[in-house]
């Protein structure tokens, strides 16, 4: 009894091979044997067949249904599929498009580099004396003709004085000396002196006239002895370290502190030699610092000596920084306008790939789709910068995918939003 049961299990097994075996083939797809292809049973029993051949035949499953080539055919592509559909049904696919002309795209080169202050001027002393005052702190900001630091003037003061009492004094004898000549002409024309005694007099006129000059010269040059003692801003800027300290001793040439000139501000980069011919004096850029702050500015230098372990030219670019935004070192990226080519604007969910793999566009005529390539000249969030195609062309915008070159459909244009 029990050899029994395991010879049915071991039958049963055997039906159910056979029955699996006979709907497998050595091709793709299981749509039956065509075209010279055999079932596994076939292959494994040949062409008379065997035991496995006639329990399948008599089961019925060997009889196999093949599809006809169309629209189910698995080798056909989605659009070689939809073109099988539209014919059989005798429509038109119908497709979207929209108008794309040929615009200027920006021709832009991306330098890395830093910013960094127009200049950094020394507050410096123009005499020399003992530092009084300090009248600024690291971070301030000044403009110029800010006072940073005051000197002792000693004995300046009284110079100034003194100086001015000389100025007065030679002004009064020139006031004498204009009298005497009056005098001496209005005796002259009665002829009640001699001719000889006018010279005399228009002497002693031009010596006080010098003297007054000179008193006037020695007066200034106090005076700008005196305001030397007053250190002041030659530039607006921030007040920079070292600073002096109250007490020390300041020689003329001597720095009270460091003024570092945050407007106009520079972008230092490098210009690599394959692109150097394109550079030049005046291109409009856009700098962007690694904290997102962004500036317009003008390339103001290019070296025309390449750096030795790079091979590239230094370049700079001056733009506005009001308020100091902008800092001294930050890293930064400038791009720098060459100037634009024709080129196409498009989506980049319009490009699509042709039979052999080609990146292109598909596009209508007369209600006939064609097929163009296209190359990529920049890629942005908004859409890619391509050429390759006509001056204006009517793209598929929808339904690309469905189409194929050659195959005439209904094309309706897209509707412009007003």
């Amino acid at each position: 009894m029990r050899a029994f049961k395991s010879y049915g299990i071991a039958a049963l097994l055997v039906l159910i091979g056979a029955f699996w075996l006979g709907t497998g083939l050595f091709v793709n797809g299981g749509n039956g044997p065509i075209d010279g292809e055999k079932t596994v049973v076939s292959a494994l029993e040949g062409k008379d067949g065997g035991a496995l051949t006639s329990v399948v035949n008599a089961t019925g499953i060997a009889k196999t249904v093949h599809h006809e080539h169309g629209a189910d055919d698995p080798a056909l592509s989605i659009a070689a599929r939809a073109e099988f559909i539209q014919a059989e049904q005798g429509t038109k696919q119908s497709v979207r498009t929209r108008t794309f002309n040929l615009e200027p795209m920006p021709l832009e080169v991306t330098l890395r580099g830093h910013t960094a202050a127009r200049a950094a001027v020394k507050a410096t002393a123009q005499t020399s004396d003992t530092i009084l005052t300090v009248d600024v702190k690291e971070g301030q900001k000044v403009n110029t003709g800010d006072l940073i630091c005051s000197l002792d003037n000693g004995t300046r003061l009284a110079s100034v004085e003194q100086a001015k009492a000389s100025v007065s004094q030679a002004n009064a004898a020139l006031k004498q000396a204009q009298i005497s000549f009056k005098s001496n002409q209005a005796l002259l024309k009665q002829k009640l002196v001699s001719q000889n005694s006018a010279e005399g007099i228009i002497a002693q006129l031009r010596s006080a006239e010098a003297n007054v000059q000179a008193a006037d010269v020695a007066l200034r040059n106090r005076e700008v002895e005196l305001e030397n003692t007053k250190i002041k801003a030659t530039v607006p800027g921030i007040i920079q370290r070292p600073l002096a300290e109250v007490g020390d001793q300041m020689n003329k040439g001597g720095s009270c502190a460091t003024i570092v000139q945050l407007d106009p501000m520079v972008f230092v980069g490098a210009v690599p030699q394959s692109r150097i011919d394109l550079a030049r004096i005046g291109l409009d850029a856009t700098i962007k610092t690694i904290n997102d702050k962004t500036a317009i500015g003008k390339v103001s230098f290019i070296s025309v000596s390449a750096d030795s372990a790079t091979r590239s030219f230094a370049i700079e670019i001056e733009f506005p920084n009001p308020n100091g935004i902008i800092l001294d070192g930050l890293t930064a990226e400038a791009e720098v306008n060459l100037g634009n080519i024709p080129a196409h604007f498009i989506p980049q969910s319009i490009m699509t790939l042709d039979q052999d793999g080609n990146l292109g566009i598909r596009a209508v005529k007369d209600n006939i789709v064609s097929f163009h390539p296209i190359t990529i000249l920049k890629d942005t969030n908004t859409g890619v910068w391509v050429t390759g195609l006509e001056n204006s062309i009517d793209i598929i915008i929808l339904g690309q995918e469905y189409v194929t070159a050659g195959q005439e459909v209904d094309a309706a244009q897209e509707e412009v939003q007003s």
